[in-house]
């Protein structure tokens, strides 16, 4: 790679690409485009105080969802725990050091008990809300002054948790309180201020491996595929104030119809909202004129944006 982008045979690609306009803070909340169902589950879920689950193909907006909510209701950024294969229950509050406790220990070396733990997105929220003198240890230097505050937990993939997960925080979601065994001689318990409590908002690729109970307590809402309307307001969106706006307009109806017809294709992957962005920046930095599919070696090489695997970038290219 070189400040002339990367070499081609024919050369003309790298050129286009790298002087495509850039995109102005892409992941910036306020240009979450939010059709009004998804609003109202949103509503729901916090005027019960429930947890917000929300499931959708990969890249239909799950994740950002948090971002806006926090966003809007001037929270300021969510507290995020990424699910993995291994989490446990007390992952989501906090993380004890205990390897780092037993070496003190050996070497006689005396810390206090905030120095081994780690509290997590959602024992953050919850010591946030109600950051009293039990509770400040446990914060990070930067939030021990912070006045008492609301939080935005978002815990991203919970189906890749394992199955008894859900089950084993549903407690301490309904109560918003977890204890910290490690601390003291008996440990501490924490809970979260009513007029404070965290908003969870929890995304899934699919609610298969969630158990009954734990769906049973949350506000569910699946995120579809935008309509032809929606995808047109979230490329406003998201272009509005970019110099291949106009550009874009010229030959977004072509890419929605064509996009549309891709996706009905037999793919492995289908491509989502977040390669249909992509996609069009490529066109409008190639200059194609989709009407009259042309140049066709350039629409060819877009495609590489939309296929996420061998077989479908050979059946969009054929």
């Amino acid at each position: 790679m070189t400040k002339t982008g990367y070499k081609t045979e024919r050369g003309k690609i790298s050129r286009a690409l790298l002087d495509m306009a850039p995109l102005e803070r892409p992941d910036d909340p306020a240009r979450y485009v939010t059709p009004p169902a998804l609003a109202d589950a949103v509503n729901v879920a916090l005027a019960l105080g429930m947890p917000l689950l929300v499931t959708g193909e990969p890249g239909t907006g799950k994740t950002r969802l948090a971002h806006s909510i926090a966003h809007d209701l001037g929270l300021g950024d969510p507290l995020v725990f990424n699910t993995k294969t291994t989490s446990t229950a007390g992952d989501l509050f906090y993380q004890y050091d205990a390897l780092r406790r037993f070496q003190d220990v050996q070497l006689k070396t005396y810390r206090p008990d905030g120095d081994y733990i780690a509290c997590q997105a959602l024992g953050l929220a919850i010591l946030l809300s109600n950051p009293n003198d039990d509770a400040r240890p446990f914060l990070p230097s930067n939030l021990r002054n912070r006045p008492p505050s609301r939080s935005v937990v978002l815990i991203d993939e919970i189906d890749k948790a394992p199955r008894d997960l859900p089950n084993d925080i549903l407690n301490e979601i309904e109560r918003m309180s977890f204890e910290i065994k490690e601390a003291g001689e008996n440990g501490l318990a924490f809970h979260a201020d009513p007029q404070l409590r965290p908003i969870l908002v929890l995304t899934s690729n699919s609610e298969k491996n969630l158990p009954d109970a734990f769906l049973r307590r949350c506000v569910f809402y699946h995120i579809p595929f935008p309509e032809d309307d929606e995808l047109r307001e979230i490329v406003e969106a998201h272009f509005k104030e970019n110099p291949d706006y106009r550009t874009i307009l010229g030959f977004l109806k072509a890419a929605v119809a064509q996009f549309r017809n891709i996706r009905s294709m037999d793919l492995k992957k289908p491509p989502a909202t977040a390669e249909f962005l992509a996609w069009v920046r490529i066109l409008a930095a190639l200059g194609v004129d989709l009407e009259n599919m042309t140049p066709r070696e350039d629409i060819e090489r877009s495609y590489a944006v939309l296929a996420k695997t061998r077989d479908d970038l050979v059946k969009l290219r054929g």
